[in-house]
């Protein structure tokens, strides 16, 4: 949006206050995500007092674009996911009535290659490399949302890459819904390794010397990719794993590809070509069924493989999916209470593993500048999600975006605290 908009010759700014026009892109995807898209949009309902102009836009309102108008007369216009040229067409036009409840129901062609404004720092760039999803778990709407699985051709995704190396990228972080899945669309194959491999092979893209991946389903991890990951150095030792829960009996019943066997093996095929490999991940508590047993059994699957990140969420039921409609729905609070104990060990195993790291040397890509110190992350920890590095350095020479090497010399739950070597 923002790429279209700059190539329109409209300014971009994150000041509200200079703005003419308020853009709010939103998540329709879980009920934590839906409030804060509600409060994010009132917010900045106050400015149109002011002359301002309010986008509703993204997730929420594809989801709920009735909804929304008849709840918000403020907006402008409300747009549906990746109406783009409706998008234009809104500020170019004025608003007329009719752009208020447009939606974009097909799901339209990936814009992914559109010429793109840099919204994070250009030395850290998401490229997505898929829309949609395919796998249609029991308590998800990404597909009702997204639509189904579109994979970027192989050679667009290098030509982005190569263009974001050109504008200063150290670090390429490739996402989609499902990373693992990409290429089977349109190669009837998994084609992550290859992509990997193009990108890699691109003299132009020799810049980024940090390629992360995100959203891997377990049970894709092939061998392949390992090797990949393992032989290639500027492919780092990362992985986010989303596996949601360890129950067979809840990993059915949810529609999770394969079962607690096949997660356990992948762990253990990644540690064993990759050492030093960093997993995170990401679990449910409170899904449909669970049982007291079910939990106890997460949480020690937690304990016994010591992830290095991880993130918990409280199952929300969501309009539209099979899961809402399941009975055995677990009581929120003791959903809550459930995630609440299995962050507690979370937090402990963090702490356990980042003491494991003083004395080390890390290479830290330096984020920003606080005071008098400096904060950055690790090859293993990932932008907006992870934990940070906060070091000392005493030469003034110190860049944003630049990669150094940092000597760890305290650590806190999730924090490491170091000094420029």
């Amino acid at each position: 949006m923002a790429g279209l908009l700059s190539a329109a010759g409209y300014e971009i700014t994150f000041e509200s206050n200079e703005a003419d026009t308020i853009i709010v892109n939103t998540c329709g995807f879980i009920e934590d995500a839906k409030r804060e898209s509600i409060e994010t949009i009132f917010e900045y309902v106050p400015y149109k007092e002011a002359g301002k102009r309010l986008i509703v836009t993204g997730c929420l309102s594809q989801r709920y674009p009735e909804e929304l108008a008849a709840e918000l007369p403020e907006a402008d216009a409300i747009l549906g996911v990746g109406e783009y040229e409706g998008l234009l067409k809104a500020i170019r036009t004025g608003f007329p009535p009719s752009c208020r409840r447009e939606k974009d129901n097909s799901m339209g062609e990936s814009r992914l290659l559109t010429a793109r404004a840099a919204l994070t720092p250009r030395y850290s760039s998401y490229l997505k490399i898929a829309e949609g999803c395919s796998n249609n778990c029991a308590y998800c709407v990404i597909p009702s949302i997204r639509g189904p699985y579109k994979s970027v051709p192989i050679d667009q995704i290098v030509a982005e890459a190569e263009e974001l190396a050109k504008e200063g990228c150290k670090e390429l972080v490739l996402i989609a819904q499902d990373v693992t899945w990409y290429g089977n669309d349109i190669y009837g194959r998994s084609a992550l390794p290859e992509l990997l491999r193009a990108i890699i092979a691109s003299e132009a893209a020799k810049g980024i010397e940090w390629i992360r991946l995100l959203y891997c389903y377990a049970e894709r991890v092939t061998d392949e990719l390992i090797s990949v990951m393992a032989d290639e150095p500027r492919i780092l030792n990362y992985i986010d794993l989303p596996l949601q829960h360890v129950s067979d009996r809840l990993l059915k019943s949810m529609r999770r590809v394969g079962t607690s066997d096949d997660i356990r093996e992948t762990i253990k095929c990644l540690r064993e070509a990759m050492p030093d490999i960093v997993i995170r991940t990401t679990f449910i508590t409170g899904l449909p069924g669970e049982t007291g047993k079910d939990f106890d059994e997460l949480y020690g699957f937690v304990e016994e493989t010591r992830f290095d990140r991880l993130g918990v969420f409280v199952y929300s039921p969501e309009d539209g999916t099979d899961a809402a409609i399941m009975a055995d729905q677990v009581d929120q609070e003791i959903a809550s209470e459930r995630r609440d104990e299995l962050m507690r060990l979370g937090q402990r195993l963090s702490l356990e593993k980042n003491e494991q790291l003083i004395g080390t040397v890390q290479d830290v890509i330096v984020d920003s500048r606080e005071g008098d110190d400096w904060v950055g992350r690790t090859r293993g920890d990932a932008p907006e999600i992870d934990d940070s590095v906060i070091f000392t350095a005493h030469e003034k020479n110190v860049k944003i975006g630049t990669i150094v090497k940092v000597r760890i010399t305290d650590a806190m739950d999730y924090d490491l605290i170091g000094e420029l070597v």
